[in-house]
């Protein structure tokens, strides 16, 4: 059923009953005006006549036939317009407009009283009559206005009304309710047309200074803008599922081939056991580029799925204390300084870890001079609103027209047997928290120097984060391109 003719039904109901009840209202007000005015004037006869009425009692008593004609025609004159009961111990007088006698009369009642009978009403009130040797109820009659014609006419006229009111006011508010109506019936024509699986259109909305109706359109925007993230995220989500596997599927099968050929060799009878040694110590090899490849990809599908939400303020002295100490454990034979100042930053933890870890993995992997010793130094410091991160070692450094192509995906140098991936981590984290990663010469021109910048307050972007979140997705598409064969 349309809104419109909802309200018309409503207001169709309504009115009548409105009608009814305020006619109802007035009519009570109406009759208990014209009773007090008639209670009013019935107490000042009945206090004209109270002399008069005595004065009958007392001849009625006195068995006075002529005084109390005499007295009971002087009662009666003087009552005017309202008739007149006189009950006492020798009789009961009366006269003048009153119900029949047959009607009982209260008892005992102070105040005017409504008495019906034979078809009519009649307001009456009694005042009793006390004097010496004398004792009787004088009441006084007048018919009862508050039920006349004239109201009977007043009652039938506000029904009439009201039921005149029902289709007319329905007709109205169908027809006020259909014009207010119609900035929502546009707006439903504009949501209508809408699919959010099948086009890329979404609502666009005027105002139209119907607050209701305005709401209505911003919740429904708001609604198509929350489908569209989600959507996105899902998408995305599901591309970093197919890229993990494809990049996985492609970067494993060397290694994976390399272990089976092993594995064959293990299996050749009379190997004698240098050659066995050597076998296993391949493998050994290829399960750690392989365990190493693994989680590398993994960090690269956190770091494309991570939400805004996810963020807090950090002080980065914390991580790099804990990556540091990892190291020396990974590391017992090398030297790796920390000098960190406090530097809060805004950050997604596990991320800043994978960028340490990751940077001083490096490091200990290809920062070691001729003798094969590893000295790195770590600081963390803040500089003009950023926090800047430093990785100095004492290797034999990177050629500058090299230095971009490190970052890149599975860039591994002459002899490395590493996964290709950890300074494309570093650089996808950097990038995850609005920063920069790059390359330099070390301290004196020798060896590297990695340096980090990262903001240290939140992006202003409406939450949303400020880095591309394709790595993974570019990973895959570079593994594909790097084993496709060249027929």
């Amino acid at each position: 059923m349309r809104l419109s003719t909802r309200i018309a039904l409503a207001v169709g109901v309504v009115v009548p009953v409105l009608v009814l009840a305020c006619g109802w209202l007035l009519l009570t007000l109406v009759a208990r005006d014209l009773h007090r005015a008639e209670d009013s004037h019935l107490r000042s006869r009945a206090t004209a006549l109270s002399h008069d009425a005595r004065t009958l009692l007392r001849a009625a008593a006195k068995d006075q036939p002529t005084a109390e004609e005499n007295r009971r025609r002087r009662l009666l004159t003087s009552a005017l317009d309202v008739g007149v009961r006189l009950t006492g111990p020798d009789g009961t007088f009366s006269g003048g407009p009153q119900p029949d006698a047959s009607v009982p009369l209260p008892h005992a009642v102070k105040v005017p009283v409504t008495v019906r009978g034979a078809g009519r009403g009649w307001r009456a009130y009694a005042l009793p009559v006390q004097g010496p040797q004398v004792s009787g109820t004088l009441w006084v009659f007048a018919p009862d206005t508050a039920g006349r014609d004239q109201l009977g006419v007043v009652r039938r006229r506000t029904v009439t009304t009201a039921l005149l009111a029902a289709p007319l006011s329905a007709l109205l508010a169908w027809a006020v309710a259909g014009g207010a109506t119609r900035p929502l019936r546009r707006l439903r024509s504009s949501a209508a047309g809408l699919d959010p699986r099948t086009s890329a259109a979404r609502l666009e909305h005027r105002p139209t200074r119907v607050t209701e109706v305005d709401d209505l359109a911003a919740t429904l925007q708001t609604v198509l803008a929350r489908y569209d993230e989600q959507a996105a995220r899902t998408a995305q989500a599901l591309d970093t599922a197919r890229s993990f596997s494809s990049a996985a599927s492609h970067e494993l099968r060397n290694p994976l081939m390399s272990m089976g050929t092993n594995l064959d060799v293990l299996a050749l009878p009379g190997l004698p056991d240098a050659e066995r040694a050597a076998v296993v110590e391949d493998l050994r090899a290829d399960h750690a580029r392989l365990l190493a490849l693994l989680v590398a990809l993994r960090e690269l599908g956190r770091g494309d799925l991570v939400e805004p939400d996810a963020f807090r303020v950090l002080d980065l002295a914390e991580p790099a204390d804990a990556a540091v100490a990892e190291a020396r454990r990974r590391a017992p034979d090398a030297r790796i300084t920390l000098a960190a100042e406090p530097a809060p930053v805004h950050c997604w933890e596990p991320g800043i870890r994978i960028l340490l870890d990751n940077l001083l993995g490096n490091a200990l992997a290809h920062g070691r001079d001729a003798r094969g010793r590893a000295d790195i130094a770590v600081t963390v410091r803040r500089d003009d609103g950023q926090v800047v991160v430093t990785v100095d070692d004492r290797g034999p450094g990177i050629d500058p027209a090299a230095r971009r192509e490190v970052f890149r995906r599975f860039h591994r140098g002459p002899g490395s047997t590493g996964s290709g991936l950890g300074l494309t981590l570093a650089a996808q984290q950097a990038a995850l928290h609005g920063g920069t990663v790059e390359l330099g010469e070390g301290p004196g021109r020798q060896g590297t120097r990695c340096t980090v910048r990262l903001p240290t307050a939140a992006p202003s972007q409406g939450g949303a984060l400020p880095h591309r979140r394709d790595w993974l997705t570019l990973t895959a598409a570079r593994s594909q391109s790097f084993h496709k064969d060249p027929s």
